[in-house]
This record gives structure tokens, C-alpha cells and sequence, in this order.
């Protein structure tokens, strides 16, 4: 049991953070105000090769492992937590078209979603289907070569500027065999969107409402097998779970650092906050957290990668912990910074934003406590 990243691992990490450093951080609070989406900065995280991490190598992907792809998104999210969340998403839709897409879907997606000339969205909740996924309606008729979707998708990022949509759709009856996996092209007959969402957090990434009404898509973009989706789905979240609560980790390890250094130079009663004993315990309890967080993730990855039998299960586990100790410890450290730490002038308000909505997507906290006990459970 080896705990020492190898050489690779902490040159992927190094490029990451210096990124996130120098590319996203600078510009996240001007993002965030704006409710800018930054694609050429996504585009230069791309060459990186960050737009494709774990996709293959002969369409353009990195190849690299689960764990090394948590590396990439911990460091990441520490310059900007919305921006690293919306490459996440990116990947876990590109790898759906890599992993059970045919060839020819392949080669003619992959290559310009791994440099992100294409951008990449995933289609799953709907109105009246979140925590409850397999209940979606969006309903895709065959006829002749082309399916026809009528429906509506809620909480897409990238919504309307996104090229590729890949979606979970009904093809069947009820339940999750009758749900399949299609890839619907920007510019679509019959694609709209709603308007943008006005969220609390992720300002730096459109969110809307992705509707068919009557959408014609070719037989050819169905990804797998008809009622293939939600397996599709199913494993897309666990490594979606995995980036999500990596995200989480870096945005908690930047506020904990902030707080640490705000510590170290704020006097009150006539000495440094680093010199009051509750202060310096409610430091170690968020260090100490994050790292035990950081190891279950860690772990759960390895075992995605290897195809424990017990993986979704971690990664379950992983997701709950990153993300409820990500928002705990950015709450602490934006208590130690007082009245300061509430104020737009500091990172810390826009980390505690962006990091909330972790413990609801890619399925909510409490989601994930009904996959670990059902795994407890089994006879």
C-alpha cells in the first residue's frame, strides 16, 4: 500500500495547479460577478489535456487514470470552483461516447471534444425526474432513420452553449430498461433552451432547461444499445461523483489555506488569531477532515479504476464525505475570517456558493447514503 504519488501523478498535479493558479484564479471572482463563461480559457485547459483526461489516446485523450484525474480536479477547483466542476462534466460526457459509442461515434466526437472545439453537456434530470432518475419522460420515438424527442432536460450546464447534449431518453417502457443513450448536435431541428438559470453559485457556467419538441435525431447518434442508458448513466456518475467531491476537496484545501494565512496575520484582544487555542483547534479539526476525506476519495478511485465490485459503493462514500467536508471546512474558514470572510473583496463567500450545490448533483448526499446501505445490506 503505497500512499507517495509516482513521478507522472505529480507532474499532472503541478501543470493542474499552475493553471488553476495562473488561469483560473485571477479571473473567477470577475467570472462569477459576470456570469461569464470563459471556453477559450477551457479550450487552453484543453491543450493541457484536460479535455479528455481518462478518454483514449487514438481520439485525442490523455488516458490517464481515476486517481489521477481526482489530482487534476482538486488542483483545479482551488482557482476556480466552477470552471474545474464544468470540465468535469465535459469529461464524463466525452468518456460516454468513448467508452460505449461505436467507431465511427468515436472518431467522428472524440477529437474535437478532446481539444473542446466541441463542448460537451450531460442530459439526465428533468422537472419532474432528479433523485428519482429512472422516472425521466423524455420520450424518443423511432421514425425511420431518426428518433423524434419531445421532452424537456433541467439543470444543464453548458445549456445553449454546449454542441453536444448527450442524453438520457425513453425509449421503452417504463422504468430503467426502457431509457437509452442518445447524443443530440447543437443546432438540432426542434432543440431549444429556456432561459439561464439564476443560481446561487456556478456563475461561471450557464445553467438552463434543454427542450425537444419534436427534435429529429439521426438513428446514428444512439449511444449503445436501446434501453442501454441508464447503465450508461449509472456508470458515468460514479466517476462524475469522484470529480465532484475531488472539486470539493481543492476548494476546501484553497479556503483552509486562506484561513490559515488570515490566522496568521489578523490581531485582536492584542495577539494574532493564531494565538488563540480555539482557533487553532478548529484549524487542525478542518486539516484533519479534508485529509481523511482526501484518502476515501483516493481510494474510491483506485478502486473504479480496478474494477472493485464494491467501486459505486466508495464512490458513494467518497462523494458524501468530499463534498460534506469540502462545504464544512469553507464554512469554518469563513467564520475565522468574521465579517471579512461574508464580503466579495475575499474568495471565501464564492467558495462556500460554489461548493453547496456539490452536495446536491451527480446525486444528492442523501442519494448516496441509500447506495452505501443498499450495498451494507445484501444478503
Amino acid at each position: 500500500m503505497h500512499f507517495d504519488l509516482n513521478e507522472d501523478q505529480r507532474a499532472f498535479q503541478e501543470t493542474a495547479r499552475q493553471f488553476s493558479e495562473n488561469r483560473l484564479a485571477p479571473f473567477a471572482a470577475e467570472w462569477d460577478e459576470d456570469k461569464f463563461f470563459p471556453v477559450e480559457t477551457l479550450r487552453e485547459a484543453a491543450v493541457l489535456g484536460f479535455g479528455g483526461i481518462y478518454v483514449k489516446e487514438d481520439v485525442g485523450g490523455s488516458n490517464l487514470s481515476r486517481l489521477d484525474a481526482a489530482l487534476i480536479f482538486e488542483a483545479l477547483s482551488a482557482g476556480c470552483t466552477s470552471t474545474a466542476a464544468f470540465i468535469s462534466i465535459h469529461n464524463m460526457a466525452s468518456w460516454m461516447i468513448d467508452c460505449f459509442g461505436s467507431e465511427a461515434q468515436r472518431r467522428h466526437w472524440l477529437p474535437r471534444l478532446t481539444t473542446m472545439e466541441l463542448i460537451a453537456s450531460y442530459c439526465l434530470t428533468e422537472p419532474g425526474a432528479g433523485s428519482d432518475a429512472a422516472s425521466l419522460r423524455t420520450k424518443a420515438v423511432r421514425e425511420g432513420d431518426d428518433y423524434i424527442l419531445n421532452g424537456t432536460k433541467a439543470f444543464i450546464s453548458g445549456g445553449g452553449h454546449s454542441d453536444v447534449y448527450v442524453c438520457m431518453v425513453r425509449t421503452g417502457g417504463d422504468g430503467a430498461k426502457g431509457i437509452s443513450c442518445l447524443v443530440v448536435e447543437k443546432g438540432a431541428a426542434g432543440l431549444s433552451f429556456g432561459a439561464e438559470e439564476r443560481k446561487m453559485g456556478w456563475n461561471s457556467q450557464p445553467t438552463t432547461q434543454v427542450i425537444f419538441e419534436n427534435a429529429r435525431v439521426p438513428v446514428a447518434n444512439l449511444i449503445g444499445a436501446e434501453g442501454d442508458g441508464f447503465k450508461i448513466a449509472l456508470q458515468g456518475l460514479d466517476g462524475g461523483r469522484l470529480n465532484i467531491g475531488a472539486c470539493s476537496l481543492g476548494t476546501a484545501g484553497a479556503a483552509l489555506e486562506a484561513a490559515r494565512a488570515y490566522m496568521l496575520e489578523r490581531e485582536q484582544f492584542g495577539r494574532k488569531l493564531s494565538h488563540f487555542q480555539a482557533l487553532q483547534f478548529k484549524l487542525a479539526d478542518m486539516a484533519t477532515e479534508l485529509e481523511a476525506a482526501r484518502l476515501l476519495l483516493y481510494q474510491a478511485a483506485y478502486k473504479l479504476e480496478n474494477k472493485d465490485p464494491k467501486a459505486s459503493m466508495y464512490c458513494a462514500m467518497a462523494k458524501r464525505l468530499a463534498t460534506d467536508t469540502g462545504f464544512e471546512v469553507v464554512n469554518e474558514a469563513l467564520q475565522i475570517h468574521g465579517g471579512y470572510g461574508y464580503l466579495k473583496d475575499y474568495p471565501i463567500e464564492r467558495h462556500l456558493r460554489d461548493v453547496r450545490v456539490h452536495q446536491i448533483l451527480e446525486g444528492t448526499n442523501e442519494i448516496m447514503r441509500m447506495i452505501i446501505a443498499r450495498n451494507l445490506l445484501k444478503p
